[in-house]
């Protein structure tokens, strides 16, 4: 008698738990995050073909420009997901060093041969197209943190700030820093320094790297007088609504004429030469102009909703190294969606950063889609360990010695 209660408790539970599945849009955390990315993907190809048409036809004679790059832009990133996807995210740990040394040749290379666009190196030319070196030294900095702290953490030993790893990061963030690109150069070195943080870094040293990290922040905006008066213009963009703060004003206007619904797609007033890089690192501003409140908070929304399942991936991976690496991916990706949003809403300084999946940029897209890959590949081997225990009749075990529970 207690055995049949017990099958059909078993059995109850059962049938709850494929309900519950049903219910749910879906299957799991990495479909959840494949979707939200398509769904980014395809609203910022609109957004970047509604912001760009009038500026590239008056600049190419084609209204298409910019979109036809993006497209392609889209499908070498579907490749590089689909790649980072399929590969045993393991395997790219082996490829650390080369891809940092490579990364760095071409940050020097840049500074060397890179074209100079208002004022600043940051492209090299790759015949029909252009690669950013920056952009791909962020996901080496988080790989390169990644690899330490798993180490550190399994061993059970404490975390260092002075390692090899961080005084390449440093390195990567001096020679970004030089272009200039103040923006980039935060988060090569700004990610690294949080997964630290999340880990575990003692008190002591902690206040140590924030003194640095400050003492560092005021060099950086010394060295550039420009960055004085973009951060004085951050509280009060009206003063100098003409030079200073007029990217910060116009951004504000466009996404203050959106209201509730937006003008409509494609008839957003903004992009008519008013508001500068409306494509690119302003984007969501012609976003907010054309489809309103409504559509920023689905946007925004989207994000948070990637930042869930990201840490869920996190929770679930099968180690350390997996862990910390879709921590960081989740910082990275999130973390420049939320200091884009600050920036185009006037409540953080104008640094340059793109909004993922959204804003106009090749290289950009293409490393952000890489690590979504990775990322989701991390999900699918910690899910596979999950179900190899409850296939054995084992109870799953805490994925790892770490948690960010």
């Amino acid at each position: 008698m207690p055995k049949a209660t017990d099958e059909s408790i078993k059995n109850n539970s059962s049938s709850k738990s494929a309900q519950n599945e049903r219910k749910r849009f879906w299957n799991n955390d990495m479909e959840a995050i494949i979707g939200i990315m398509f769904v980014l993907l395809i609203l910022g190809t609109i957004n970047v073909f509604s912001s760009s048409f009038i500026i590239a036809e008056a600049d190419f004679d084609t209204p298409y420009f910019f979109l036809k790059r993006h497209i392609i832009n889209i499908v070498i990133g579907l490749i590089a997901f689909i790649l980072c996807f399929r590969v045993d995210y393991h395997v790219w740990r082996k490829y650390i060093p080369v891809v940092m040394i490579v990364t760095i040749l071409c940050l020097i290379l840049v500074l060397i041969i890179g074209p100079s666009v208002n004022g600043a190196k940051r492209w090299l030319p790759l015949g029909i197209t252009q690669f950013q070196p920056a952009e791909l030294a962020k996901l080496v900095s988080i790989m390169l943190m990644s690899a330490y702290l798993a180490v550190q953490v399994q061993a059970k030993r404490k975390i260092d700030v002075i390692t090899p790893q961080t005084i390449f990061i440093f390195i990567m963030f001096i020679l970004t820093e030089q272009e200039p690109d103040m923006g980039t150069a935060c988060i090569i070195l700004g990610v690294p320094i949080f997964m630290m943080v999340v880990v575990g870094l003692e008190k002591k040293k902690l206040l140590t790297m924030v003194g640095i990290v400050v003492a560092g922040a005021i060099g950086m905006i010394l060295r550039q007088p420009y960055r004085i008066e973009r951060l004085k213009v951050t509280f009060d963009p009206w003063s100098d609504a003409q030079n200073m703060g007029y990217q910060t004003v116009q951004s504000l206007s466009a996404i203050g004429s959106g209201e509730l619904t937006g003008m409509g797609l494609g008839v957003g007033v903004s992009k008519y030469d008013y508001l500068p890089e409306a494509h690119t690192d302003f984007a969501f501003a012609i976003f907010c102009q054309e489809n309103g409140f409504l559509g920023a908070l689905f946007v925004f929304l989207l994000f948070l909703a990637l930042a869930v399942y990201s840490a869920r991936v996190a929770n679930k991976a099968k180690d350390v190294y997996g862990q910390v690496l879709s921590m960081g991916i989740m910082i990275l990706v999130v973390g420049q969606a939320i200091a884009n949003l600050l920036m185009v809403g006037g409540m953080f300084p104008v640094v340059g950063v793109p909004l993922p999946f959204i804003s106009y940029g090749g290289t950009s897209l293409i490393v952000t889609m890489a690590a979504v890959g990775i990322l989701v590949n991390i999900g699918r081997q910690g899910e596979k360990e999950i179900q190899k225990k409850i296939l054995a009749g084992e109870q799953p075990p805490p994925p790892s010695e770490f948690s960010f529970k």
